[in-house]
């Protein structure tokens, strides 16, 4: 066994972990380990509650904590945490409240909350018998979860429905108990699975002893139980409209007439093109994820749940639609988010906590409508800047600090080509050319 193979490695300490890491895949272990080190948590017990998070963890990795301001939402006014790492990103966000704060600001509603939830089986009896029998399995399903239920159940929520899907058409033998559910606050991910696993139970038992099945269709097979991050009815919509002439003027002396029709044509596009949409909506997603992000909720489930729904008709679209009708300009998005305020991280992680007071301490509800509009913005400030200017030059001027650190850029370097690149195109060559320039100024001085 070589040295970069390890037995037991999850029983080892956190900093015997760290130190195999360092001295089997790093030429400098004593300086690895320094800055491994130096994002640990100053306070143990935040730090022991981050280690739980996950595991085999040596230390955190840090990303950027931003807030966008001037958000209106249906008449509340918010600032909305955002974690990313990408530049422009929350300016463009803040830009796009500012921007829509002056025009009535955002309107965004609650189209469903239902969540699924799916037991795959394979059984090889009539199904005549199992759609007749069906009736009396979905009572004995509910009656054999209750104790599981009961506590959603006090708080509005619970499974709403199951239906028997037969599959054996696609796969031989291939059925599925199809479940929706109501989870309140919460995300309720262990809550239904731990739901669903239980009728997984009870759907083997009740072929095994039911009187009407033969001793041949006794023999049902589980194959799993399991929620689905496919949740197109737990759907919000964000809309902002306005008439097209208070949409103002935009650069070059571009009139709102035709930054209206440009926009539309841009969104059509995404609708059109997946190639296209598929940048158009990872728009979207850096302020979806952003938000998700930082209130402790599942980014990858939501984004997967997200591209699935975009491609529902069986090709690959935008997620945002727009019109030019009458005068009027129309902008909105159709997002399905399953989120939770409470449970999770949402309580437990000390940022996510804080961003959830942020913003008010929302509702499940609430949230979805805020992590939409999100998105929305986000959508509008990139059209916006792909439609007049071009969308390097705003990014660019905020990458400009990343370039400037690059480079080892001090301080006073660093301001100098701020103010340089003021009314410039920026590029990694650029500034360092600029770089190199004055520093070859201040040698020639010496």
């Amino acid at each position: 066994m070589s040295n970069k193979t390890v037995s037991g490695f999850s029983k080892l300490s956190k900093k015997d972990k760290l130190k195999w890491v360092a001295k089997n895949f790093f030429k400098d272990p004593e300086a690895v380990m320094h800055v491994i080190k130096g994002f640990w948590h100053k306070d143990a017990e935040q730090q022991r509650i981050i280690d739980g998070f996950s595991e085999n963890t040596i230390s955190n990795f840090v990303m950027p904590y931003g807030v966008a301001p001037n958000f209106i939402i249906n008449g509340k006014e918010y600032a909305v945490p955002m974690v990313i790492e990408e530049s422009s990103v929350v300016a463009a966000a803040s830009a796009a409240a500012k921007f829509w704060m002056q025009r009535g600001g955002f309107t965004a509603e609650i189209l469903g909350t239902k969540k699924v939830g799916q037991v795959h089986f394979t059984w090889t009896g009539d199904p005549e018998k199992l759609h007749e029998d069906f009736p009396e399995l979905r009572k004995k399903l509910r009656a054999e979860a209750a104790d599981l239920t009961a506590n959603m159940e006090a708080r509005g929520g619970g499974i709403l429905d199951i239906i028997l899907q037969e599959m054996t058409h696609i796969e031989p033998h291939y059925y599925q108990l199809k479940c929706t559910f109501e989870t309140c606050d919460s995300m309720g991910a262990n809550f239904i699975n731990s739901v669903l696993e239980r009728m997984g139970q009870t759907l083997q038992s009740f072929a095994a002893t039911h009187p009407a099945f033969s001793d041949e269709e006794r023999d049902l097979t589980v194959i799993m139980a399991i929620l689905s991050n496919y949740t197109p009815d737990c759907l919000v919509r964000a809309t902002v409209t306005c008439p097209v002439e208070d949409l103002g003027t935009f650069p070059g002396g571009m009139s709102a007439e035709v930054f209206a029709e440009k926009f539309s044509t841009a969104v059509r596009i995404a609708r059109i093109d997946p190639y296209r949409a598929a940048t158009h909506n990872k728009g979207i997603y850096n302020g979806v994820d952003a938000v998700v992000l930082a209130t402790g909720n599942d980014f990858r489930a939501i984004e997967a749940c997200g591209h699935t729904y975009a491609a529902r008709d069986g090709q690959y679209r935008s997620l945002s639609h727009c019109t030019v009708e009458n005068g009027t300009f129309k902008f909105w998005i159709d997002l399905p988010l399953a989120v939770g305020t409470v449970g999770g991280l949402t309580k437990l992680h000390p940022m996510a906590k804080t961003s959830l007071e942020l913003l008010g301490n929302p509702t499940a509800e609430e949230l979805m409508m805020i992590i939409a509009v999100t998105g929305l913005a986000q959508n509008f400030a990139a059209l916006r800047s792909l439609t007049t200017t071009g969308i390097q030059k705003g990014h660019m001027k905020m990458h400009l600090l990343n370039i400037t650190n690059h480079l080892a850029a001090t301080e006073s370097e660093t301001k100098k080509a701020v103010k340089y690149f003021a009314d410039k195109s920026v590029s990694f060559s650029a500034v360092r050319a600029f770089l190199e320039s004055i520093r070859s100024a201040e040698e020639v001085e010496l």
